[in-house]
């Protein structure tokens, strides 16, 4: 009887040893693209809590939830190397333009970030907010990405600290170095930024008051996030005329500041600039192949996106918004300024003469409800319809709208998109905000990157033109933008780490934004996980909330 009973307590233990495994979610027969850029494998991925625990061929497992993913591509989620998300997502925080691409994380910090603020700068962003109405409870760049998860957003969000941000809050709109004090306070700014998180300095450099700061200044800065591990990352001060030495200037930056370094939107700007990329890519390559850590990210689209006031040199905005209106009133500056726009240099970045002409310009976005009915026309239809040439217009519509006209310009070769995807070392960014297509999104007009610019990679890119295969697409998603950014236990599927999961179908996942409809949301993204809750199912949201902040290598670290 002993040994009856000694057997049967053998038996049921192996029997309660082999009750399947059942987890929180449970993703059936996936085809997983791990975000090496390796071969995909079948299988099934298991997620408990925020994190994946199991990936592989997961037998009789049981889940809670469960998704079959049969026929479909499962991936970590997506990164959005630049964002412009500041503001949408506090108007909305389920960031569908974006999650329904099977984006999980926005970066933002294109050289403006959301803080660090003084209370002259929150004084100045309250007035600039348009139909947000939101109070800024926030002074420093930490406590704005708190705000955000605190308020409850879909997605996870990380921030560079703004090169103009630090400029703006120590000099204001100046047109002058910092003193030895003023530097060593921007500096600080900097550092403050890089413990909070920050994943490095972003400079814009072809805007005022950024355009001010020489090379010297942008080292000092990148010196401090350097401490950090951070990385600086930069709109060139020219994509244009000057596109090779704006290049180059990153690259001693980046060698003298001892950082890693990163182009935002790799692009060569007007046709006459278009065979410089060639040039462009093999200083990268060179630069990379001496040991420097040289990256770039892009979007997919010839036409880039900024305000009208690109059109017109940066002197002019000296002093700030009423500064540069002020200057655009005076009758006697009115020749001068015309003048200006119409004449090339190499100076400045001018947009309006990199798209060619007035009809490759088009007007997207109005501050004054009255000019609202011009959304969509181009330039040209514009100044036809006042009776004004197209330079005279460009001053008339900076001034009607406090000088805010978001404007569209088509200045970029679809040849150059595809040699730069050529290179592994190339991520993607939409160079957007994360919108919805419904309330107050639509008051205004866009660029289709807001809504396209990853299903774009995957329909056009990969599957039309095979420019590189799903996997490849996958990495430059994913893993390439983590690793660039030391994000910890993101960008691959892999146990142990974040469940931010993405579920998309290679042969059906489309845009269809365009320039003239750009409110359209992409199509085939099924699912989408962050932090371990589904916030896309079926291809819509869920209503979840569940994004976090992603901190830079620097946070709470001392140097």
């Amino acid at each position: 009887m002993r040994m009856f009973l000694r057997y049967l307590c053998v038996c049921l233990s192996l029997a309660a040893c082999a009750q399947p495994a059942t987890y929180d979610h449970l993703i059936r027969n996936a085809t997983i693209y791990d975000g090496s850029g390796n071969a995909p494998t079948r299988g099934d991925v298991a997620i408990n809590a925020d994190t994946i625990v199991a990936i592989g061929n997961l037998g009789k497992a049981r889940g809670k939830t469960e998704t079959d993913a049969q026929g479909m591509a499962v991936a970590p989620g997506f990164i959005n190397m630049l964002s412009w998300a500041n503001e949408s997502l506090i108007a909305d925080g389920r960031s569908q333009s974006d999650i329904r691409q099977g984006v999980t994380l926005e970066v933002m910090g294109e050289g403006w970030s959301p803080g660090p603020l003084s209370q002259q700068m929150k004084i100045l962003q309250a007035k600039l907010q348009g139909g947000a109405n939101h109070r800024i409870e926030w002074t420093t760049l930490g406590e704005y990405l708190d705000f955000l998860t605190n308020k409850g957003v879909a997605c996870n969000v990380a921030s560079f600290v703004g090169a103009t941000t630090v400029r703006i809050h120590v000099l204001g709109y100046d047109n002058r170095p910092p003193t030895s004090p003023e530097l060593v306070q921007m500096k600080q700014l900097v550092r403050t930024a890089m413990e909070e998180g920050a994943m490095g300095v972003g400079s814009s450099l072809i805007y005022p008051p950024a355009f001010y700061a020489s090379t010297q200044e942008l080292i000092e800065l990148c010196q401090v996030a350097a401490e950090y591990d951070g990385l600086y990352i930069s709109h060139l001060r020219s994509e244009g005329n000057r596109f090779l030495p704006a290049v180059q200037e990153l690259i001693d930056i980046a060698k003298t500041a001892k950082i890693r370094a990163e182009i935002y939107h790799l692009k060569a700007a007007g046709r006459a600039n278009w065979p410089k990329m060639d040039s462009a890519l093999a200083l990268i390559e060179s630069a990379r192949g001496a040991g420097l850590a040289i990256t770039a990210n892009m979007y997919l689209y010839p036409a880039g996106a900024t305000g009208l006031a690109a059109a017109l040199p940066p002197d002019l905005q000296e002093g700030g918004d009423e500064a540069f209106l002020a200057r655009l009133r005076d009758p006697k500056r009115r020749d001068e300024i015309l003048k200006a726009i119409t004449t090339p240099t190499d100076a400045w970045e001018n947009l309006y003469l990199a798209a060619g002409s007035p009809d490759r310009v088009q007007l997207v976005d109005f501050a004054a409800d009255s000019m609202k009915y011009l959304t969509g026309k181009t330039l040209a239809q514009v100044a036809q319809l006042r009776h004004t040439s197209p330079e005279q217009t460009i001053v008339d519509l900076l001034v009607a709208n406090q000088g805010e006209v978001g404007t569209v310009y088509f200045m970029m070769s679809e040849e150059n998109i595809r040699k730069q995807l050529a290179y592994p070392w190339v991520s993607v960014g939409s160079d957007a905000a994360s919108m919805s297509a419904e309330g107050t999104f639509l008051q205004n007009s866009t660029h289709p990157r807001a809504y396209g610019n990853v299903a774009r990679l995957l329909a056009k890119y990969v599957r039309e033109a095979q420019v590189m295969t799903v996997q490849e697409a996958v990495r430059r998603l994913t893993s390439l933008p983590a690793t660039n950014l030391k994000i910890a236990k993101r960008g691959w599927l892999k146990p142990g780490y974040f469940a931010d999961v993405v579920v998309f179908d290679p042969e059906k996942v489309q845009d269809h934004a365009t320039f003239d409809r750009p409110h359209q949301y992409s199509t085939g993204v099924a699912h989408v996980w962050v932090n371990g809750q589904q916030v896309l199912k079926n291809s819509e949201p869920t209503g979840a909330l569940p994004g976090r902040v992603v901190r830079g290598p620097g946070w709470k670290r001392k140097p």
